[in-house]
């Protein structure tokens, strides 16, 4: 199986089944997951909120998020390798054949075990000063240099 290219992730699914205090938590893991695997991805919440670009993720909200999860996964599911993180079954049953599915629980130990790669001695982080890191921090986080 070709790994995927774009990652569409239902928000509040995977935020309840994770260990995430708040949804900014969990953006900040998913754009670090999407940029080590040379990918892109949404992640759609329910509700009204500020959409924002982390490097390769898209932070989306709408009225109904499944419904704009399975817009999306139709729209490139032809175009691109497309997965789909829900446990919601009925968003991953309408997404089309062709569109790879992960529960919310399978994708958080994949998640999980990415964390866990990283050797203390291979982390950029570790190598810089404390003032570079703040300041590298609120830049992908879209806080200017400040």
């Amino acid at each position: 199986m070709a790994e995927p290219t774009l990652y569409l992730f239902d928000g509040y699914n995977l935020l309840h089944a994770g260990p995430f205090e708040d949804p900014r938590e969990l953006v900040d893991r998913l754009a670090s997951f999407v940029a080590l695997r040379g990918a892109r991805g949404v992640v759609v919440f329910d509700g009204a909120g500020e959409e924002l670009v982390y490097g390769p993720l898209e932070v989306r909200y709408a009225a109904n998020a499944d419904a704009l999860l399975e817009r999306l996964a139709a729209e490139y599911r032809t175009a691109e390798t497309v997965c789909l993180v829900s446990s919601d079954s009925a968003v991953r049953g309408t997404s089309g054949q062709e569109v790879q599915k992960r529960s919310s629980a399978t994708f958080l130990s994949e998640l999980e075990e990415t964390a866990h790669d990283e050797t203390p001695h291979s982390r950029l982080a570790d190598r810089v000063d404390e003032e570079t890191r703040k300041r590298l921090e609120n830049l992908r986080r879209g806080q200017g240099s400040g």
